[in-house]
């Protein structure tokens, strides 16, 4: 599984999944810090990458339809510092060894993870 982690998380973000064994990538990896969200969608379409963002327009469906995009996992988060995201990525991290969010939008939060399966 291959993912992206958006701008506003940390680079830690996406070092807790290559820990776990996974293929991540930052947006700023890519020179792509600043670039509008539709912008990162088309990319992460081309590339097959699961984006991970706490960005919430990502989750309007309307806009960014899970069947349309390799996965979309957005974080809902009390707290944004970086030991609660990366804490909060060791659980994405879990859980995708369980269940693949190809084609999906998933919305972490403190006591779950909501899935949302393309219709």
């Amino acid at each position: 599984m291959k993912f992206k982690t958006d701008e506003n998380l940390p680079a830690e973000a996406a070092a807790v999944l290559r820990e776990s064994g996974l293929d991540a990538e930052t947006v700023w990896d890519e020179s792509l810090s600043g670039a509008a969200d539709e912008v990162i969608a088309a990319r992460t379409r081309v590339e097959g990458r699961i984006l991970v963002t706490l960005d919430l327009d990502f989750a309007d469906i309307r806009s960014y339809a899970p069947r349309e995009h390799p996965g979309i996992i957005v974080l809902r988060l009390k707290h944004q510092d970086k030991v609660t995201v990366t804490s909060y990525m060791r659980r994405i991290s879990t859980a995708v060894a369980r269940r693949s969010p190809a084609g999906e939008l998933w919305i972490v939060e403190y006591d779950r993870i909501r899935c949302r399966e393309a219709s």
